[in-house]
């Protein structure tokens, strides 16, 4: 398992909460990669514990929404984790800021992996939480996973979609999917030539005027000197590996999700 620098002071977006327990775990995922993880667990309790694991929001480390939410389940009587996805905060993988909807499945699986033998864990009571584009994941992971006994996903989106159509479905035709595409291969090549990996463009400081209200929201939270900043956060500083989106063109994460036979919590607003 490789050996990860990890923080060991509170670095939070949000206060700790005297009720419950924190510390560093790791664990390692089956393409390799060793994940860094949070874990939360109430400081009183009896017998063995439900557990679950929260990821995302998409982009996002476990010091931001993740972890407040694992934070909140340990402080109702669970024993949960929040993780660092494969490439990105303080989990394992080079070169940093690369996504795949199967290599995310797999951290979900991973972190069932890990909370499953835990002494103090019952594994007939494991479920997983996943938000905004980690929804998607979630269910992908559920459909596949019957370890996992129950879901919830919080403003769910499907990442697949929005990549290969846009937000809101606005370039649903072959030709639009084609010229990403083809962006996608052209990148490619000029990584190769350059030998460095082109990234992707961050947030603006601050929202256009006639910006939806989604991206608003997003930089509201996200950007530097708002309320869920952080620095190891590629929400908050851009730099995906700009051809790791080819996969989120080519992939549907939804074609089982009619046989997950576990319950599923959807919560969504206006």
């Amino acid at each position: 398992m490789a050996e990860l620098k990890l923080t060991q002071e509170w670095d939070k977006v949000f206060p700790k909460n005297d009720k419950v327990n924190h510390r560093k775990v790791t664990f390692k995922n089956h393409f390799g990669i060793t994940l860094a993880a949070d874990l939360y667990e109430p400081k009183q309790y009896e017998g063995k514990l439900s557990a679950v694991a929260v990821g995302g929001p998409f982009g996002a480390v476990k010091e931001q929404v993740s972890g407040l939410y694992a934070q909140e389940m340990a402080a109702r009587g669970m024993l949960a984790i929040s993780f660092d996805p494969s490439y990105m905060g303080e989990s394992g993988g080079e070169p940093r800021g690369i996504n795949s909807p199967e290599l995310n499945t797999e951290d979900f699986q991973a972190a069932v992996d890990f909370l499953s033998v835990q002494d103090n864990v019952d594994p007939e009571k494991v479920g997983i939480i996943g938000i905004c584009g980690w929804g998607g994941f979630a269910l992908n992971t559920a459909a596949i996973d019957t370890r996992i006994k129950a879901t919830a996903v919080i403003t769910m989106y499907d990442m697949t979609r929005v990549y290969a159509n846009d937000y809101f479905d606005e370039n649903d035709n072959e030709e639009a999917r084609y010229q990403k595409r083809k962006a996608l291969s052209d990148q490619r090549t000029a990584d190769a030539k350059s030998g460095e990996y082109g990234r992707t463009v961050g947030f603006p400081e601050k929202a256009p005027d006639d910006a939806p209200q989604f991206l608003k929201d997003y930089i509201d939270f996200y950007v530097k000197g708002s309320r869920g900043y952080h620095p190891r956060s590629i929400g908050s500083n851009g730099g995906w590996v700009a051809q790791t989106m080819t996969s989120l063109q080519n992939t549907r994460l939804f074609i089982y999700s009619e046989e997950i036979r576990t319950p599923i919590l959807m919560i969504h607003g206006e």
